[in-house]
């Protein structure tokens, strides 16, 4: 039988550790602001042919995001998801979003 090629003598203790597990993890602001200190931006992406609206970044606990997401869904009358700290809903309607979260008193860059 061969002798493994690969094995370089190296030491594989308790402390070892592989260079491409260690992940760097996101710094996320977990600080959360009223909705008048919030600071909001429009994207638009297309995904498999269809226009998605993104309204970020929110600074909220991910409840009230939640509940935010559901009543904006329910008044829109358009389907939604929380993305870590944006909203995503379906179709081409920044105009509206910005009206009701407007209304709720969020403020948006310009």
């Amino acid at each position: 039988m061969r002798k493994n090629l690969f094995e370089m003598g190296a030491d594989f203790g308790d402390d070892w550790s592989s260079d491409n597990k260690d992940k760097p993890t996101k710094h996320t602001s977990t600080e959360i602001k009223s909705p008048n200190k919030h600071q909001l931006h429009f994207a638009k992406e297309k995904r498999r042919g269809k226009v998605v609206t993104i309204v970020k970044p929110f600074y909220l606990a991910k409840s009230d995001l939640q509940a935010l997401v559901k009543v904006l869904k329910k008044k829109l009358g358009t389907g939604g998801t929380l993305k870590e700290n944006s909203l995503e809903f379906q179709g081409d309607i920044p105009d509206q979003v910005r009206q009701h979260l407007k209304a709720m008193g969020y403020r948006f860059k310009t």
